[in-house]
């Protein structure tokens, strides 16, 4: 089978990548850097961004399926550019595979679609869409969720919305560093009560489930198709338990200092009309989306994943985090 992935370059882009190769598919690969060690490995790779129609065009000839990962994520910037790449971008993949007559579509979504700034403890697929995003990256990844499931139609283009939780492991350039650099410069406080429970996903569990999602859409009538699909370890945790586990993994002090649920979502809705009004591109270091998502519950039913899918996490968080200990003991 010859995949495209979008995103390839990126932290589940490449695990999907490999996992792929490994079990003996070809893989097309879709970014916007070099990446000559994915060349090296055997990915085809095409240069150029999704929010161009043409190079997803080209891009999709000849492709069995497309894992569509390529995103900007963060919960700070223009709306511009999140509309550019999560809402245009997915469009031009969902566009491209009806032009080429790629079969199946398996897009990486976020259970942040769901999120309105409450407790979400152990919800599963049926949440509704909120009426209103605490952020851009929410929003317009709700939107193109949406589009990728309406476009699923039997016997033509097979599609399903994978939500990965909060995805992990020793190369993440994104999750951990910042989480390392805000304890170490004593700007990472405890929201709330610290009692919240959460969810989390390995890097490498996050990408086998597409795979098992991608196997699932080649049947003739699959029974995830136009579904969303919540992805985690199955072992919700407490947040603030696990942070303090990865910052002692990492030999920085976990945070004491704690500050109430309000006070951070006032101070974030402030800082967030001082950081628009004069401009700053720059992500304030705390936002209202921010503040609930360390203070309340976001924990997930991942039945309908293990039922259809076939999902079983193959890492389990204690291997995970012994696994990162391992890789960073000389690095951190």
């Amino acid at each position: 089978m010859l995949v495209l992935v979008t995103g390839c370059g990126g932290f589940l882009g490449r695990s999907i990548s490999a996992q792929l190769l490994r079990r003996g598919d070809r893989v097309r690969g879709l970014a916007r850097g070099e990446y000559h060690d994915l060349q090296d490995r055997g990915v085809d790779l095409r240069r150029g961004d999704v929010s161009d129609a043409d190079t997803v065009d080209r891009a999709c000839e000849g492709v069995d399926a497309v894992i569509h990962c390529a995103a900007i994520a963060g919960v700070w910037g223009a709306w511009s550019r999140y509309h550019r790449v999560n809402v245009l971008g997915t469009e031009n993949v969902i566009a491209g595979c009806h032009r080429r007559r790629v079969p199946v579509l398996v897009h990486c979504s976020s259970p942040s679609v769901t999120f309105d700034g409450g407790n979400q403890s152990g919800i599963d697929e049926s949440a509704t869409y909120p009426a209103k995003h605490l952020c851009h990256y929410s929003d317009t990844k709700a939107i193109a969720e949406r589009a990728v499931l309406a476009a699923h139609a039997v016997g033509q283009l097979h599609t399903a919305a994978l939500r990965p939780h909060l995805i992990w492991g020793a190369d993440d350039p994104h999750l951990f560093p910042r989480l390392i650099d805000r304890a170490r410069r004593r700007r990472l406080v405890i929201v709330g009560d610290g009692k919240n429970r959460i969810d989390t996903v390995h890097v490498d569990n996050a990408a086998a489930a597409h795979l098992a999602a991608l196997d699932h859409l080649t049947k003739v009538d699959p029974e995830g198709g136009g579904r969303p699909f919540f992805i985690t370890q199955d072992e919700p945790v407490g947040c603030w338990d696990w942070i303090s586990r990865v910052l002692e993994i990492a030999n920085v002090p976990a945070p004491t200092r704690a500050i109430s649920l309000a006070t951070a979502w006032r101070v974030g809705a402030t800082l967030e009309t001082i950081y628009r009004l004069a401009g700053v591109e720059r992500e304030p270091p705390m936002t209202r989306f921010l503040a609930a998502q360390l203070a309340r519950d976001h924990y997930f039913d991942i039945s309908a994943a293990k039922r259809i899918l076939g999902y079983r996490p193959q890492v389990s968080t204690a291997a995970g985090l012994e696994s990162l200990r391992v890789a960073w003991q000389d690095k951190v």
